[in-house]
């Protein structure tokens, strides 16, 4: 059931500006031929993620089949309640999208009921701790990453001030929700870039996704056993951050005309893993530990210059949740390449300084893969922690700053 709209002042353009700090339907599926149809009621739609926690959903949460990454600027960055009332009607908005419940002055509310397990996850970048009131609050992670030697950034692609990451397994309650999220705080915001991403439909391929090489990305994740340590942020550095994490987004465009000329055994060599199960070549299970000891007739197995051996982690505490999308867009003007394609690489850490950099540092150095793949996009956000009924997204931010603008 859609709620009533009520004439008068909004209470979105209220929020959205710093003022006020202070259903399910069920799909059908047509099987038949000709004009000889059978109608069968299914719940392809109904799934609901709870938005309230500890922790943002979108972050652990089994990755949905659709996403956007929408980077935003503050129109005035130094704004804090500005800034806070973007995140209380993010908060309200987001709390009843997800659970299939139209936003506060939702336009289309028809297109609310079907959420596709619709998640909302919000991050903030490190200009907002310019403003005086935040800079002794801002993580000292939140920084930039360096210049890689491979890196050809293209500022379109660039840091943010915020940043929504809105996940749903159907691209119309996505776009729904990503285009009322959006429009909602259109006088506190503007949208730098939208990165739009996809993995297989839900029970299509189960198991890890592969990317648009065809390898399994991902296989490599911490246990879940070891988020407390390696993911979610304890508050050691910002105690304001406790129960957040970070989150470093690399777009790295995957040059598909050149790879397609590589043979397979070139391919499973520069990755150190066979194509079809994902196995390191020392192995037969996905899973598996690969031995980079091992030769064959002197020479080793995986490559010491393999993406598998380069990215394979030197300390515990060089690991991060991987959470990545494919990208296909239609070719850049003027460009030669046939194809627009690639990864939109999402590692969440809990401090990418320790955890991510090193790491990407090898890969920097060498990795036989960097000849095929070129990153053009990177930022670094702080994602927030949860919310909750009566505290909203940056409660614990606004609080440590003595302002006000935590409550909903």
């Amino acid at each position: 059931m859609t709620e009533p709209r009520k004439a008068g002042v909004s209470r979105r353009a209220l929020l959205a500006g710093g003022a006020g700090l202070a259903g399910i339907g069920i799909g059908a599926a047509a099987v038949g031929v000709g004009r000889e149809l059978v109608v069968t009621e299914q719940a392809a739609g109904v799934g609901t993620v709870p938005f309230y926690g500890t922790h943002q959903a979108g972050i652990v949460t089994p990755a949905q089949s659709h996403a956007q990454y929408i980077g935003l600027d503050l129109v005035d960055p130094t704004n804090v309640r500005a800034l806070a009332g973007v995140l209380n009607l993010w908060t309200q908005d987001a709390s009843r999208l997800t659970q299939a419940r139209p936003s506060l002055s939702d336009t289309e509310p028809e297109l609310a009921t079907l959420p596709s397990n619709l998640t909302v996850t919000v991050g903030v970048g490190d200009r907002i701790f310019r403003a005086p009131s935040l800079a002794p609050l801002r993580p000292s992670w939140l920084t930039p990453l360096p210049a890689f030697s491979i890196d050809k950034l293209d500022p379109r692609w660039g840091q943010t001030d915020l940043v929504l990451h809105v996940g749903s397994d159907d691209p119309m309650s996505l776009a729904h929700a990503a285009r009322m999220l959006t429009a909602s705080v259109r006088r506190s915001v503007r949208v730098r870039w939208v990165q739009r991403g996809f993995r297989n439909s839900p029970g299509m391929a189960p198991g890890t996704m592969r990317n648009l090489f065809g390898q399994v990305d991902g296989t490599v994740q911490p246990a879940s056993g070891n988020f407390d340590t390696l993911l979610w942020d304890d508050g050691h550095d910002q105690p304001w951050m406790a129960g957040g994490t970070s989150l470093v987004l690399r777009r790295i465009a995957m040059h598909m005309d050149t790879w397609e000329s590589v043979d397979r055994r070139g391919r499973e060599l520069s990755t150190g893993r066979t194509l079809d199960t994902g196995a390191p070549l020392t192995g037969s299970d996905e899973f598996d530990d690969p031995d980079f000891t091992a030769t064959r007739g002197g020479i080793p197995v995986i490559p010491a210059s393999s993406h598998i051996a380069r990215s394979h982690r030197r300390n515990d505490y060089e690991q991060f949740l991987r959470r990545s999308y494919n990208y296909d867009d239609a070719p850049e003007a003027g460009s030669p390449d046939t194809s627009n394609s690639g990864l939109i690489f999402a590692a969440y850490q809990r401090d990418p300084v320790r955890q991510y950099l090193p790491v990407q540092q090898r890969l920097a150095d060498h990795d036989d893969l960097n000849e095929w793949t070129t990153p053009i996009g990177s930022s670094v956000y702080a994602m927030l922690p949860g919310a909750s009924e009566s505290r909203a997204l940056g409660a614990s931010l606004f609080a440590a700053a003595g302002i006000g603008g935590g409550g909903q």
